[in-house]
């Protein structure tokens, strides 16, 4: 397949054969960090079976907490294939909460990123509840970060915002027009003017809260650019940006990096809470 289609740089160019050990590895991980005590498992945030979300306290003193949204193209994946990020951003001193949310094509886009806003509600007032530090850290991977940014541009406009403390984004999709031409339209259901609609790259607005871009520098280049290109849209409104191309990174291997307790992912979490 030509390299410069659409369907190469989103989907078959960004396939790796490591991927398959790799997230074996990840699962062996996943059931180890279940097996640890202080979760709190498929916590409701709305009515459909997927609203729901895990939660796991650090067991330091809390610098907030991290709500997290998983890859898989608005189509695929779990919150439970993710779990064992919350020991490393534990250990980092924030609580993780695991965000799964209704998936493509029984909902649209629009409909996951309005799942994910009740989900970030449901996290604030969950972790108020238990008396637990209130900054939040929104981070998404992949489809995730998608939802990242849209949540944090929601809160910028928002007359009553919830304390954002920062933005972790990692492998992002954030102009999803390029997405019109590939197989993965087939279930996302996407027209000209929906993909625009649901594209944060047309949306950044000054006063949204700092941003971390993340991605692996041995993705296609679309997705380099899309994670460029957003991080320059969140500059040009004056709003706080780093940008991070891990290197020999793919699109899973790069979340190895991210819970790196030297990493800058780590240090940039530190700052965010004013530690």
């Amino acid at each position: 397949m030509p390299h410069h289609t659409a369907e190469f740089q989103y989907v078959t160019g960004q396939m790796r054969p490591s991927f398959g050990d790799l997230l074996a590895q990840f699962e062996a991980r996943n059931a180890q960090a279940l097996s640890l005590p202080h979760w709190e498992l498929d916590v409701a945030y709305g009515p459909h079976a997927r609203e729901v979300m895990d939660v796991r306290p650090s067991e330091a003193n809390a610098l907030g907490t991290v709500v997290y949204l998983h890859a898989g193209y608005w189509q695929s994946r779990d919150k439970s294939q993710f779990r064992f990020l919350a020991p490393a951003f534990n250990a980092m001193g924030w609580d993780m909460a695991l965000v799964n949310y209704p998936l493509c094509p029984e909902v649209s886009v629009a409909d996951i990123v309005a799942s994910a806003a009740q989900a970030l509600q449901k996290a604030a007032a969950h972790q108020s509840e238990r008396g637990r530090p209130s900054p939040i850290v929104l981070c998404g991977h992949s489809a995730g970060a998608h939802m990242a940014t849209e949540l944090a541009l929601q809160q910028a406009s928002a007359a009553a915002p919830l304390p954002i403390a920062g933005v972790v984004a990692i492998s992002g999709v954030y102009d999803l027009q390029p997405l019109l031409d590939t197989t993965l339209n087939t279930r996302l259901k996407l027209d000209t003017d929906s993909a625009k609609a649901c594209s944060p790259t047309h949306r950044v607005r000054p006063g949204a809260a700092p941003a971390l871009f993340v991605w692996g520098d041995a993705e296609t280049p679309a997705f380099h650019a899309q994670s460029q290109d957003m991080a320059r849209l969140w500059r040009l409104q004056g709003n706080v940006t780093q940008c991070l191309a891990v290197a020999h990174a793919d699109h899973f291997s790069v979340l190895e990096y991210v819970t790196a307790p030297d990493g800058l992912v780590a240090k940039t979490l530190q700052s965010w809470a004013g530690g």
